[in-house]
């Protein structure tokens, strides 16, 4: 039986992908990507975090397939020195970090106040619809430059950066939750007014028994292509913030701020510093969508995987 259910499931994953080539090209680049990103300390050649290795003699070398270039640097340098190669590796794991902690502090928040809307209906449906129009009517990345401006006055830029990566979680998080919640509550609507939630009523299964071990398990498919399509938000909000100043430090890269300490320097013909930090960025983001594309349709049960 566990043989023959998991052949089934090993045809429908290669019919899934075959399918859809485009989501599986994207699955292996976000994959090698992530994978480079997690094993930055092992791979990069050199320590961007590290202040005392940099030396100005070595500011804006080309990338080694361009004339003036050091081997040593296969990216070329920025302004300051810096291996771009090393400062791409440490910026991407920072900004995955940042977008899928801030989508698990959104889905925490969001799933919970649907559930508990869509189940138990009146004034705490009510409540929460209200907080998550108010939510909603504000612009996201508005409210994170005020939030991190605010911190910056009140804390200094030095602990600023101690602290920028967490504060950057849950901005972000706390900005986004309300796409959780619409979801789970409409979700939520419609699976309690199905016969296995009256039956589980019935036989004296608590409230909090219900939801947890039979809707949510239910509701998780639009969940999860929501979750896929808010990381690729989340690094884009990050990536912002950076770029304007109000994220991650200089000292301590990520893909935004690469991008900004470079955007001078293009004037200069050293592209490389913004372009190259700005290629992966965009590839992560096209991958994480187009993987979401390819799970809202493999999970639609209207379409469903042939």
């Amino acid at each position: 039986m566990s043989l023959s259910v998991s052949g089934t499931r090993a045809r429908v994953l290669l019919g899934f992908a075959a399918a859809r080539p485009g989501a599986v090209l994207a699955a292996v680049l976000l994959a090698v990507v992530a994978t480079a990103a997690a094993l930055a300390p092992l791979i990069a050649p050199h320590n961007p975090f590290d202040l005392s290795s940099f030396d100005l003699l070595d500011a804006e070398l080309p990338p080694v397939w361009q004339q003036g270039s050091d081997p040593r640097f296969l990216l070329g340098t920025d302004a300051q020195g810096r291996d771009l190669f090393s400062a791409i590796l440490y910026g991407t794991r920072i900004s995955l970090v940042v977008g899928v902690l801030a989508v698990v502090i959104q889905a925490a928040i969001g799933v919970t106040l649907g559930l508990l809307a869509g189940y138990f209906g009146g004034r705490v449906d009510g409540l929460v619809t209200r907080l998550a129009d108010i939510q909603l009517s504000l612009s996201t990345l508005m409210m994170a430059i005020i939030v991190m401006a605010l911190f910056r006055a009140g804390l200094g830029g030095e602990a600023l950066s101690q602290f920028a990566v967490p504060l950057l979680v849950l901005v972000i998080g706390l900005a986004e939750w309300p796409i959780f919640a619409r979801t789970a509550r409409a979700a939520t609507l419609v699976e309690a007014a199905k016969d296995y939630v009256r039956a589980a009523r019935a036989v004296g299964c608590s409230d909090l028994a219900i939801v947890h071990r039979h809707i949510l398990p239910n509701i998780l498919s639009p969940l999860v292509v929501i979750a896929t399509t808010q990381v690729a938000n989340a690094i884009m909000a990050e990536a912002a913030l950076s770029f304007l100043g109000l994220g991650m430090p200089v000292t301590k890269p990520s893909l935004g701020t690469l991008i900004r300490s470079g955007y001078d320097l293009m004037f200069a013909g050293d592209w490389w510093v913004t372009v190259l930090p700005g290629l992966v960025l965009v590839g992560v983001l096209i991958s994480v969508n187009v993987l979401g594309d390819a799970l809202r349709d493999g999970l639609d049960p209207r379409r469903g995987v042939r």
